[in-house]
């Protein structure tokens, strides 16, 4: 069985690695924000929005480790997914498309 110091370390790395990650999609999108949320015994989906208005997300073994990888990155963390940040989101035709097919029970044959 590892020890602590095996487990903080490995913690540790997969941290670092998510913040390389969220530090690249924002530079590629000229600033991000993000927010952390738990998503069972999955771990956590670190929701990134650009300042252009892209988006995307990472899962996270856990809270903490997110937590931890998006303050290494130094990109502003919210607590929420609401109101202006939810707003900053830019969606194309792709998801709109998508969404009117889940709505209408699948996608449209011409």
């Amino acid at each position: 069985m590892a020890d602590s110091k095996q487990v903080e370390a490995k913690a540790e790395r997969t941290a670092a690695r998510l913040a390389k990650r969220i530090s690249a999609f924002s530079t590629a999108h000229g600033g991000a924000e993000g927010q952390v949320a738990y998503i069972g015994e999955r771990g956590a989906r670190i929701v990134l929005v650009g300042e252009d208005g892209g988006w995307g997300d990472l899962v996270a073994p856990s809270v903490e480790i997110a937590r931890k990888a998006v303050e290494k990155s130094g990109i502003t963390a919210h607590e929420d997914f609401d109101g202006e940040f939810a707003a900053k989101v830019k969606t194309g035709p792709y998801e709109w498309t998508r969404m009117a097919g889940i709505q209408v029970g699948g996608p449209s044959n011409g």
